[in-house]
């Protein structure tokens, strides 16, 4: 085992008093996993649940309580998307096989986008898996469902009618479903989890709807524009559309409120918003003149949409860094630590300066925090037992195992 050896000249700041009376600390049990024990599903050390994930590493959230059956898909994949696969993989093939430039640029969106969401989550950074795992439901179940289903209402009525209506129905129902599944294995602690678990399921369906837009385009020769539009110019279109389930999501849960009620104007305007885009571009196809209108119109929305965004990563970055006095009272951080932590700008310096094969576990460090910091900020009792778990966490990582 061996410390975390943080780089020299961050002089430390005291901790100061807890900001309000909190019980005693879980008495933790040693995991029963050692080092270099494979990524697998074992018996919950803590017996919250009948089964814990194990991800070679550590703990994570993702747990079973069925005490007859192990569970056998790892965090990142689902039995939905597992099945959405099935689909989605020959079908990818298939256009691959025919086209497979259009393929590659279907991933443009990802390059644009993908950085902005890690931007989003540096606050409180989500496990890779379960990113994954929100990117794979948007490639695959919100894509195949919703598709299939457009495709029925396109053949029985109109494109216009499909495009307008049954898409924004049944794609923001189908990505919503990706948010909520996140929120079952309990990984949204608040509302900027929701945006960023919005955001991923939003672009794994646009890189899988681009694999046929760009095809489609490419046997009509106009490819190069069709990426521009949607690849360079229109990335963001289904993360913000989405992000309003999202924030609903997160909002309830910030607040401990129903999630069902929030949803009641979550998803409607995400379903409205795509409506209105895709209205506007069908539109557009008879009467050019209305994108004078549509496009300086979303811009906006947009724009006030990313403001909206940055000013929640803001505040969900200052309610950590007030709080990192109380975790470190509490949990025992050194002073070091505190230096650290406590300036956001030391933090992310701090890690630059860090050899590489630190930063994971630096990371890991910061993330269980931002956890712990989310779970404190919660009106109510503290949840002790999900404490337990991020503390456990937590001295692995700082341990640099």
């Amino acid at each position: 085992m061996t410390s975390l050896a943080y780089p020299e000249g961050v002089e430390p700041t005291p901790p100061g008093p807890p900001g309000r009376t909190l019980p005693p600390l879980p008495d933790l049990p040693a995991p029963p996993a050692v080092p270099n024990t494979p990524p697998g599903w074992y018996s919950d050390p803590w017996g919250m649940a009948e089964w814990r994930w194990w991800d070679g590493w550590a703990w994570t959230g993702h747990v079973s309580i069925n005490p007859e059956r192990k569970p056998k898909l790892p965090g990142w994949l689902s039995w939905p998307v597992v099945v959405g696969l099935l689909f989605a993989v020959p079908l990818t093939a298939f256009i691959a096989f025919g086209d497979p430039l259009a393929v590659v640029l279907a991933f443009i969106p990802m390059i644009i986008v993908g950085p902005v969401l890690f931007w989003l989550d540096r606050v409180e950074p989500e496990p890779l898996q379960s990113r994954i795992h929100a990117f794979l439901w948007g490639g695959t179940i919100s894509g195949v469902v919703a598709g299939t289903i457009n495709s029925i209402v396109y053949a029985a009525s109109s494109e216009t009618v499909a495009a307008v209506f049954s898409a924004p129905l049944t794609e923001e129902s189908m990505k919503t479903l990706g948010i909520i599944w996140a929120l079952r294995r309990k990984e949204i602690d608040g509302v900027m989890d929701g945006v960023v678990y919005a955001g991923w399921v939003a672009l794994g369906f646009a890189v899988v709807e681009n694999f046929l837009y760009f095809s489609d385009a490419a046997s009509q020769d106009v490819l190069v524009q069709t990426v521009i539009v949607r690849g360079f110019m229109t990335p963001f279109a289904h993360p913000l559309f989405t992000a309003w389930s999202g924030l609903a999501i997160g909002w309830a849960v910030a607040r401990r409120t129903s999630v069902a009620v929030a949803l009641t104007w979550g998803l409607p305007l995400a379903i409205f918003s795509h409506g209105a885009w895709n209205g506007a571009l069908s539109v557009a196809e008879e009467n050019e003149n209305v994108l004078l209108v549509a496009i300086p119109g979303f811009v906006l929305l947009f724009l006030s949409a990313g403001i909206a965004v940055a000013m929640i990563r803001k505040r969900e970055q200052g309610h950590f860094l007030r709080l990192v006095p109380m975790l470190a009272n509490r949990y025992g951080l050194t002073a070091q630590e505190i230096a650290i932590f406590g300036q956001w700008r030391t933090m992310l310096s701090t890690r630059k300066r860090l050899p590489k094969n630190q930063r994971k576990s630096f990371d890991q460090v910061h993330g269980n925090l931002a956890r712990l910091a989310a779970l404190h900020n919660r009106p109510g009792d503290l949840d002790s037992a999900a404490e337990a778990v991020l503390v456990s966490r937590l001295r692995r990582a700082r341990a640099g195992e």
